[in-house]
């Protein structure tokens, strides 16, 4: 027996000795160092530098680039997108400078931003295309007046111009506008929306029992109007936020992995992508609390699909 074959041999041995639980619990640690994941939603406050009106994360303290650095330590986080974080309008180009500026320092692993604008706005284009060559600035997220307006043709030529700059298209909006989303995302062929926070999803919507209170939303009209949306290609469904809601109810892989699943089977492993909402989602837990609980909730999926969720339909789908 080689050197080679003696330490492999050595090693199996090692690990059979520690018995079922203690081996199962060795693979899934060596498991999870392994996979490389990108955070498509970070979010960074940093009020020591921008002051305390900068935004306001519903955690009290600082969140700079130096706080999230320490925080992803040991979870193999290799890449993020920065998230705007609602900025008064007038210091909205100042974030994204902030952000250009992150992304520029290769200390740390934003790569990409997305940043805040006003879709009514009269020189959206004028505006968007200081951007446009930023290998930065990925796209924007941005609010609706009203569901009547979503379809307005200035809303809908100005969705269409961030797709000739390569850019995308961030909403969170309540179900029972999903209808008139899809629709959106059908008349913007070739621009690329996200559906953050798995479609402002209510996890208690899917429990079997209503024992923690009314949902914000009905189970099959959420199911429907996904659905609706994910038949349009051009659109991709963030993991996210479920740990940032105020609760109420114990925030367990069980209770979260009804909405995660359903994401899954509506859009397809290709078009999931994990996000970290940090620091929002402190309101539930920590960012490695958020990771470990996604992680239970898809063990039992091809490695090929964990690796898309976490890592590859990220790097593809913001080219980076």
């Amino acid at each position: 027996m080689n050197r080679k074959e003696f330490l492999t041999s050595a090693s199996v041995l090692g690990l059979a000795s520690l018995g079922g639980d203690a081996l199962s619990d060795v693979g899934e640690r060596m498991y999870t160092r392994s996979l490389p994941i990108v955070d498509t939603h970070q979010h960074l406050v940093d009020v020591e530098r921008f002051g305390k009106d900068w935004a306001h994360p519903p955690v009290a303290g600082n969140y700079g680039i130096a706080e999230y650095k320490r925080v992803i330590k040991g979870l193999n986080i290799v890449k993020s997108v920065y998230m705007e974080v609602a900025v008064p309008r007038d210091k909205r180009y100042e974030e994204a400078l902030y952000a250009i500026e992150l992304c520029g320092d290769k200390r740390n692993p934003t790569v990409g931003a997305v940043v805040s604008a006003d879709l009514y706005m009269d020189d959206f284009r004028g505006y968007m295309s200081q951007f446009k060559n930023s290998s930065c600035i990925k796209g924007i997220r941005a609010g609706f007046k009203s569901r009547e307006s979503m379809l307005d043709s200035g809303v809908v030529d100005n969705l269409r111009f961030l797709g000739d700059m390569d850019m995308r298209f961030d909403f969170i909006i309540p179900p029972a506008w999903f209808p008139d989303m899809a629709k959106l995302i059908r008349a913007c062929p070739d621009t690329q929306f996200q559906a953050d926070h798995c479609g402002n999803a209510d996890p208690k919507a899917f429990f079997d029992q209503k024992v923690y209170g009314k949902p914000d939303h009905d189970r099959a009209e959420w199911i429907t109007g996904m659905k609706a949306m994910a038949s349009e290609k051009n659109v991709v469904c963030k993991i996210s936020g479920l740990v940032s809601r105020s609760t109420g109810y114990p925030v367990t892989a069980e209770n979260l992995a009804p909405v995660i699943n359903h994401c899954f089977d509506i859009f397809g492993a290709e078009r999931v992508m994990f996000a970290s909402d940090w620091p929002w989602c402190l309101k539930g837990m920590s960012l490695a609390g958020w990771v470990n609980i996604l992680k239970q909730v898809v063990k039992d999926r091809s490695f090929e699909e964990q690796k898309k969720l976490f890592h590859d339909n990220a790097i593809r789908h913001y080219k980076i």
